[in-house]
């Protein structure tokens, strides 16, 4: 009984060489080896498959009915190997998949629906499942496949998890159209003088990056109300005369009732980051799709 222990892949590509050139010469020319070496090789395959396999003459080789019978199984095997290690070619216009993505609603609207918009050119087979933010239990989430992939701030992903820098983002300060403050640019003292809403990604907190700025400050603003997303503080600010400082491209081409002023101190910009588990770090599906998130991320507006 022949033992597969003793069978080796490259003995196989050497059988094809040799059965296509029917020469050993020539089969080691194509092989990039040896003469020597391709008879030993040749020597190895007698002894698995108990057969001379080739019988030397006066041109060359010819081969016996038994390396003819292995010749065409041998070619689809190899080339069966092939097809396996080869690197798989994503054709996003025949892809059929379901790729999700967890997001807050500011990053959905800034960058997950110009992604759906242009998928449903580019690759109508792929559906997208839109999650909700994960903070906490991000890193989880990724590995146990619950999200292909997270739109998030670096200071909401842990270190080991592949990240790539989308954008860096500013905030802008809003108003609703009749608020009795006019021109481009608030004081500072009209800055404190009217409540403030924020969002708040964990729920329920009455501080954010702008007072944290402000406390290196030694001031504080009034915060009002502490609201779940940032649609919500949209509609929310148009209600009453509040102020609230909104990430710029939530507000780009959504400024109906609203007005924006130039801040009166300055707060941090922060990064928009994609991140995902390393098992995807290399899939063809995840690695175009997170260049499509590149490329529009580069070509979004800044300017509202």
């Amino acid at each position: 009984m022949i033992d597969i222990r003793n069978a080796d892949i490259n003995l196989l590509v050497a059988f094809d060489a040799l059965y296509d050139e029917r020469n050993v010469t020539r089969a080691a020319a194509r092989l990039h080896l040896t003469q020597p070496t391709v008879s030993g090789m040749l020597n190895r395959l007698r002894q698995l498959f108990g057969d001379r396999l080739f019988v030397r003459t006066q041109h060359g080789i010819l081969p016996t009915p038994r390396a003819d019978a292995l010749s065409k199984p041998i070619k689809v095997l190899l080339a069966d190997v092939e097809a396996l290690i080869r690197p798989e070619i994503f054709d996003p216009k025949a892809a059929q998949m379901t790729f999700s993505i967890s997001a807050n609603d500011y990053m959905q609207y800034a960058l997950v629906v110009p992604l759906i918009g242009l998928l449903r050119r580019q690759a109508p087979g792929i559906r997208i499942a839109v999650l909700p933010a994960y903070i906490a239990d991000l890193s989880e989430k990724l590995t146990r496949g619950e999200a292909d992939l997270a739109l998030t701030i670096p200071e909401f992903a842990v270190s080991e998890l592949p990240a790539q820098f989308l954008y860096r983002e500013k905030y802008v300060c809003i108003a609703r159209k009749s608020h009795p403050l006019t021109g481009a640019k608030i004081s500072l003292q009209d800055f404190f003088r009217f409540d403030h809403l924020l969002v708040s990604p964990t729920g329920g907190a009455f501080s954010g990056p702008t007072d944290e700025a402000l406390k290196d400050l030694g001031l504080k603003r009034r915060v009002a109300v502490s609201l779940p997303s940032f649609h919500v503080l949209l509609e929310t600010v148009r209600t009453d005369d509040f102020l609230a400082l909104a990430p710029e491209r939530l507000v780009h081409g959504r400024m109906s009732g609203l007005k924006i002023f130039d801040q009166p101190i300055t707060v941090p910009d922060f990064d928009v980051i994609a991140c995902w588990h390393s098992r995807l770090e290399t899939d063809p599906a995840h690695l175009w799709i997170r260049g499509v998130l590149s490329n529009l991320a580069k070509g979004m507006p800044t300017r509202i």
